[in-house]
């Protein structure tokens, strides 16, 4: 509301096709998060009215929920300080950055670093044989 106020009504005969076009981008992003953040949250019901999932809870830690209130925060700071200047619109490409981060350290890092099957069943191997080894000089 405050970077629409401020740039359509105060600044409107210099407001360009940018300044409307990240109006909408925002806005999607607000729409998009609250859809993603309600259908979560929803219960759902049996046949006969029983309480069957109650639905996530929003505040969980490290939850999808909490990445979509990130990005709504950073949308709307992102958006009240784009009111000095319209190149703090950069600060946005901070939510691709973490999102490629945390695939990063989630999911590609540990399949990419994952050691092969076959070494873990030498040092296996060579771990049991030491280990009768040894039992077999104490007795």
């Amino acid at each position: 509301a405050i970077f629409a106020a401020v740039n359509l009504l105060l600044f409107y005969s210099s407001s360009t096709f940018w300044t409307w076009t990240l109006l909408v981008f925002a806005l999607a992003v607000y729409g998009a998060s609250y859809r993603s953040m309600s259908a979560m949250a929803k219960p759902t019901f049996t046949p006969d009215g029983a309480l069957l999932d109650g639905g996530i809870d929003l505040n969980m830690e490290q939850g999808m929920a909490e990445h979509l209130k990130d990005v709504i925060l950073l949308t709307a700071i992102v958006q009240v300080v784009s009111t000095i200047s319209m190149y703090f619109w950069y600060l946005w490409l901070l939510a691709p950055t973490r999102a490629i981060y945390l695939l990063w350290v989630n999911f590609l890092g540990p399949w990419f670093t994952a050691e092969t099957p076959t070494a873990n069943e030498e040092v296996n191997d060579k771990k049991q044989r030491r280990q009768e080894r040894r039992q077999m000089k104490r007795f």
